[in-house]
């Protein structure tokens, strides 16, 4: 970074899972002299050789800050019900913190994280790295311009396949609670939240003011507590119709994308390629563009003031979406006749029949599951914000 006297000293909570992601960016931060990893803290050792070597290595966080002075920014990267007690034990510190999405499992423990950053004054950055792409503000500029025409509605759709080994991993995996604490581990708050998270930031639902209901309709193929098949239907305040038709039970593995119908063409995003494609009864045109890093984003914010890219108040909109599917009826098993495994062991998966022509349908038409009369559905879940 232009200016930088000294790299900025880093903490790494959780080096397995989705901290290996955080492992090498650190790495690339360090090598370019942007950061210094100075310690991580994990119950389960690293690796060896993931960490380097002047890092020191701790159990957990709180043997890490008694030994472990004038930290910068502390990076939570763990399981979705440990996020609210770390994240709090990070701002208690001088550090500004990055923590992982979802921010918290329960909407209280959000708004306590919140009043606990407002109170420290520390700035707090939630993982939803998709938000970083430059295609949002070329996705502004084209709603400004009337390239589609007026704005219909916003829809996410997410296939991916996960086998058994998916929910062998942890022990929170497929999980609502553990032992009486929240995890809600489902596939729109954890392997598909960006979905969610997306199409809510192009609809301009940031914080919780910006939602006016949630609707849920959640289903599992799988033998677990959690979602893993579900529609998720948001009004926003301002009456933008937002429905996230998602999946971790498809035939095969397909790029999520975030589609904006207008009356007079459609945009689709594909946000994991930040490609944008926009499509009009004239002609058709297809982009890639960049993407800013969110751990030297917050840095930025750190040492210059540069907005943050996600703030966690920011994730208002996303923790009410959480609270819904939370508070919902669990999840309805599919009947058995309806889903189909493909695949040995643990490395099978299911496949719920018709799923894709389902989720298009949903999108379309935002529409539930239910609404669309498919047999294993119920009727739907309602929750004002």
């Amino acid at each position: 970074m232009p200016g930088q006297v000294r790299p900025a000293r880093v903490a790494l909570v959780g080096v397995h899972g989705f901290g290996t992601h955080h492992l090498r960016n650190l790495e690339r931060l360090q090598s370019a002299g942007v950061v210094e990893l100075v310690a991580v803290a994990d119950p389960q050792p690293p690796a060896r050789g993931s960490v380097p070597d002047s890092a020191a290595i701790f159990p957990g966080l709180t043997d890490l800050l008694a030994a472990t002075p004038d930290l910068e920014l502390i990076i939570v990267a763990t399981p979705i019900q440990t996020h609210a007690p770390l994240g709090l034990a990070a701002l208690s510190t001088d550090a500004d913190l990055y923590l992982e999405k979802p921010p918290v499992a329960t909407l209280a423990d959000f708004t306590t994280l919140c009043d606990a950053a407002e109170a420290s004054g520390r700035s707090v950055q939630i993982g939803f790295q998709s938000l970083g792409s430059h295609a949002l503000q070329a996705i502004e500029e084209l709603l400004a311009s009337g390239a589609i025409g007026t704005l219909q509605g916003i829809s996410a759709t997410g296939r991916w396949v996960r086998d058994r080994a998916y929910y062998k991993r942890s022990r929170w995996a497929g999980k609502r609670s553990i032992d009486g604490v929240d995890v809600v581990d489902g596939v729109a708050t954890n392997p598909l939240a960006h979905a969610v998270a997306t199409a809510l930031r192009i609809a301009g639902a940031r914080t919780t003011a910006d939602v006016a209901s949630v609707e849920t309709d959640l289903y599992r193929a799988n033998d677990i507590e959690s979602d893993d098949t579900s529609v998720i239907r948001i009004r926003t305040a301002a009456g933008l119709r937002v429905t996230c038709a998602l999946t971790i039970c498809a035939t095969e593995s397909v790029e999520p994308y975030v589609t904006l119908q207008g009356s007079k063409g459609k945009a689709v995003f594909h946000y994991t390629e930040d490609r944008l494609t926009v499509s009009t009864a004239s002609s058709e045109t297809e982009q890639v563009f960049g993407r800013d890093d969110l751990t030297e984003n917050l840095l930025a914010h750190r040492r210059e003031g540069k907005e943050l890219i996600s703030p966690l108040l920011d994730s208002g909109a996303f923790m009410l979406v959480l609270e819904a599917i939370r508070t919902a009826p669990l999840p309805a098993l599919i009947d058995g006749g309806y889903v189909h495994w493909e695949g040995d062991g643990d490395a099978a998966h299911a496949v719920v029949v018709g799923i894709e022509e389902a989720l298009e349908r949903a999108t379309t038409e935002h529409s539930t599951f239910s609404e669309l009369g498919l047999p294993w559905a119920r009727p739907a879940h309602e929750t004002a914000s």
